[in-house]
């Protein structure tokens, strides 16, 4: 009976566990797949899910950079600024082609997947701003180049399709 028992409760934490979980979000950054899914640079909360992204006429955050244009290995510092925001996800695109572009450096609580020029936050904390470092490509052309992802207030509350501004 005690053993019994025993299993119930280790059944109900673990199921509390799982809610705590799934309800603090992509507190660790956004995953590779973000690259690649359905709707590429915003979460994705499954199939069915009916959140969807905030108009962008109500964004209380920018992406600012620090420039448009690059030439080989040269750097642009982007920053996500606005409202306390948990999260991001930002990738860099040839204003030419619309491929991704490049890689981002290795800046306090970020982590990068450089298979997609994308950097995305490493931790569930809130932020008041985000400072990046872009790299343009070591070899090759001149170009000019754009930032776009989604910021998020929290799990539900993003804002996707994002633009950077020059300033």
């Amino acid at each position: 009976m005690a053993a019994t028992m025993r299993i119930k409760l280790a059944l109900v934490q673990l199921m509390i566990a799982s809610l705590f979980v799934a309800t603090s979000g992509f507190g660790s950054g956004a995953p590779p797949s973000t690259c690649t899914k359905p709707l590429p640079n915003r979460p994705y909360h499954g199939k069915d899910s009916t959140i969807e992204s905030q108009s962008l006429s109500n964004n209380p955050y920018q992406i600012v950079a620090s420039g448009n244009t690059y030439r080989p290995g040269s750097q642009i510092t982007v920053r996500i600024q606005g409202d306390t925001f948990k999260g991001f996800f930002i990738q860099a695109r040839d204003a030419q082609t619309n491929q991704w572009i490049g890689t981002w450096a290795q800046t306090p609580n970020t982590k990068s997947y450089a298979e997609c020029a994308a950097v995305t936050h490493a931790d569930p904390k809130d932020k008041q701003l985000a400072t990046l470092i872009w790299n343009a490509p070591t070899s090759g052309r001149s170009g000019k180049v754009y930032f776009t992802g989604t910021v998020l207030k929290d799990y539900a509350t993003f804002w996707a399709d994002m633009v950077s501004r020059v300033q």
